[in-house]
């Protein structure tokens, strides 16, 4: 009789009476954000079922219904004819109540040996896949934009910086390959979330497996995983997976923020060493002057908001017992912000690194201030007098200080008076004082020497844009 009471539950009136609270009706369903699971949803469902037939769990003919079914509700989905219904609460159910309307019946059969648990967590694997592929294309496209950059400047010299103060001069292409390294660290931290990401839980059931004769491994191996989860509780209690996906993107958002922090100084007239077109920058509404590096600024802001979806994550799995919870359901949000946030940044940055016009004679303005070649004279110190290196990095301080009292700089600073802080000081000092000697020195592997840097470019187009899968 309950199934006939017009206030039940559209979904469990055989066990509830009566509808939800209206409340309830708001807090409960996911269909607002994880219809974006749709295409994952069908995809499982269409290899759970070729199973269950497979396995003579249902009927062939039924298989055939539900496949055509599913065909069909996808095709509306992708059109936008399908309407989604907060009652049905989620995706899963959604398909399932529409496939139900187009072929009746054996649509209830799809349902037998699986439960939304290990289907939730099936989809989100699978869309956890599309989605690092597609990011790593696009940081690769980064790279690749940050190598071009680094080549047509390996010998354009501009100060490196500790502290923020300038420390030694190095060149604009040696500091854009150190963010190609730290971007690279990110894909192989995504190949490595991935790889982990990469087994499936698809007849974990509820949490307990299924008395039913599945075959889980064909379902593995159909949908393109490497291998079935060994635990049911496991694959339907875990959110691992998901905080690790995040860690990742924060930590890439956090490199992509500390390059759009660099963009953002560039810019500005206490530095000048690049400028960016309108394509990238904006306007003021009271100050017609000015030219805002608004995008950079925008990628360092959202880094915050990415650190957060992380934050939120952790929090909600922190004190979960086994198995699964609805609090669980919070996963998806966070997971599906960040991705979009970070592709978004990505972009940008992408952009902007090609869009930018390089100004060498800011960046050389710069080293005139802060004696950048300072360690270059404690070196020849001990090179040329066979002084200790501590001994010629205080003989080096000295000449500093005297430099700094003239209000001069290294190379304009006379012999003379070198040679009054230390007689073992020649004229052939001058040769290393320029900051181009001391950039063509740098000839340590991963050094800021222009040819140094060439061979670098070189390795890093053969380990990041050869195509060779990246090793996590």
């Amino acid at each position: 009789m309950s199934d006939q009471n017009p206030g039940a539950n559209k979904m469990w009136g055989g066990r509830f009476t009566t509808a939800p609270a209206d409340v309830m009706r708001k807090i409960n369903p996911s269909i607002g954000f994880d219809y974006r699971l749709y295409r994952q949803d069908i995809a499982a469902s269409k290899t759970h079922a070729a199973m269950l037939a497979r396995q003579g769990i249902i009927a062939s003919a039924d298989n055939e219904r539900i496949q055509a079914g599913l065909d069909q509700i996808r095709g509306e989905i992708d059109r936008g004819e399908l309407q989604f219904s907060i009652d049905l609460e989620d995706i899963h159910m959604n398909v399932e109540a529409r496939l139900k309307e187009i072929i009746g019946e054996p649509a209830g059969r799809l349902h037998t040996a699986r439960s939304r648990n290990d289907q939730a967590v099936t989809d989100v694997r699978l869309w956890m896949r599309d989605a690092i592929d597609a990011l790593d294309g696009a940081i690769r496209d980064m790279q690749q934009a940050l190598i071009e950059r680094a080549s047509e400047h390996a010998e354009t010299i501009m100060p490196g910086f500790t502290h923020m103060q300038v420390a030694q001069p190095v060149t604009f292409g040696h500091h854009l390959m150190a963010y190609v390294e730290m971007f690279g660290r990110d894909r192989e931290r995504l190949a490595g979330a991935r790889q982990r990401a990469n087994v499936s839980p698809l007849g974990a059931a509820a949490l307990a497996g299924t008395a039913f004769p599945i075959d889980r491994q064909f379902t593995a191996a159909e949908l393109g995983f490497a291998r079935p989860t060994e635990n049911s509780m496991d694959s339907v209690g875990a959110r691992d997976h998901i905080c690790e996906l995040l860690f990742c993107c924060s930590m890439l958002a956090v490199h992509l923020s500390r390059l759009n922090e660099e963009i953002t100084l560039w810019c500005s007239d206490g530095f000048r060493f690049i400028a960016l077109s309108d394509a990238f920058t904006t306007g003021s509404s009271i100050m017609p002057q000015k030219r805002n590096p608004d995008a950079a600024e925008l990628v360092r802001g959202k880094t915050g908001r990415v650190v957060g979806s992380l934050t939120a994550m952790l929090v909600m799995v922190k004190g979960l017992p086994m198995t699964f919870m609805k609090d669980m359901q919070e996963d998806k949000e966070p997971m599906f912000d960040a991705l979009e946030t970070v592709e978004l940044c990505v972009a940008a940055t992408t952009g902007m690194v090609r869009d930018l016009t390089v100004r060498p004679e800011g960046m050389r303005a710069f080293l005139d201030r802060g004696f950048p070649t300072a360690t270059d004279l404690a070196d020849w110190l001990v090179r040329e007098a066979g002084i200790p290196f501590r001994d010629a990095h205080h003989i080096t301080a000295r000449v500093v200080a005297l430099a700094e009292a003239k209000g001069c700089t290294l190379q304009a600073l006379d012999l003379a008076a070198m040679r009054s802080v230390d007689a073992r000081i020649n004229e052939a000092v001058f040769e290393v004082l320029a900051p181009e000697h001391s950039v063509r020195s740098r000839r340590s592997y991963g050094g800021t020497a222009p040819d140094t840097v060439r061979e670098a470019i070189e390795r890093a187009k053969q380990r990041w844009l050869s195509g060779k899968p990246i090793q996590g």
